[in-house]
């Protein structure tokens, strides 16, 4: 036996997702949320298909990407397979200036740690 799927209410989405539902809505009206199904009333419900996406939209923000290149994203994406290669063009791009991020981060790191150690041996001497 199947289980049902998965419809969430936007309270609920946002309690999952950890953003509130503003932020949602303004997902929705920007263009990073689309085809979000309703309910006979007319409020929102999320499904699993809406949490992996969600999923991925705060990685890529959580990564630093522009909120315009999740926009664009996105755009490419709604286009389908035909914006494969743009799309893996835009993540190629993202994750080099990440992983410039993350040796910057590295070398600051590194010069925090020389400094720390420092203090240490001029405190205990």
């Amino acid at each position: 036996m199947s289980e049902a799927p998965v419809r969430l209410s936007i309270r609920q989405f946002a309690a999952r997702t950890g953003l509130s539902a503003d932020t949602l809505r303004y997902y929705e009206k920007i263009g990073l949320l689309r085809h979000v199904a309703r309910d006979a009333s007319g409020f929102r419900v999320y499904g699993p298909r809406d949490l992996e996406w969600i999923g991925f939209i705060l990685r890529l923000k959580d990564t630093g990407m522009a909120l315009d290149d999740i926009i664009r994203y996105a755009d490419l994406r709604e286009c389908g397979d035909t914006t494969l290669a743009a799309r893996q063009a835009l993540l190629e791009e993202h994750a080099a200036r990440l992983q410039e991020r993350i040796q910057r981060d590295h070398e600051h790191l590194d010069a925090l740690r020389a400094k720390i150690a420092l203090y240490r041996q001029q405190t205990s001497a």
